[in-house]
């Protein structure tokens, strides 16, 4: 083998590894930004499924409270019934108290603002 032929073979080989190295950052480097364009598509198609996932909790949080101020309006009837019931049975008591020349004992101030104001 010629000296020629020798350093042929030699720059071929340095040539080849420096080809290697070159190609492998460059697969690397290939690698990592088709990566980050997966994040980032992936991202971009979850972006409107997490909306349609919040929408529906959103949703479901509306139905309950819905559902919540339905009981607690129902209840709140139900009470003011009640106390327009017994204000009613309390009346015809002192009604009664009177009749039959009995003094009924002064009725607790909250219930002299109700009688003024309903409220």
């Amino acid at each position: 083998m010629s000296v020629w032929a020798g350093l042929v073979t030699a720059f071929g080989t340095v040539g080849a590894v420096v080809a290697g190295v070159f190609a492998a950052r460059a697969t690397t480097r290939a690698a990592h930004a088709t990566a980050e364009a997966t994040q980032a598509a992936a991202r971009l198609q979850a972006e409107p499924n997490q909306r349609q996932a919040d929408l529906a909790a959103f949703r479901a949080i509306r139905d309950d409270m819905e559902g919540d101020i339905r009981e607690l309006r129902q209840e709140q009837n139900r009470l003011r019934t009640l106390v327009h019931a017994f204000s009613l049975y309390v009346a015809d008591l002192t009604s009664l108290m009177h009749q039959h020349r009995i003094t009924p004992p002064a009725p607790p101030e909250r219930l002299d603002e109700y009688n003024r104001t309903g409220v």
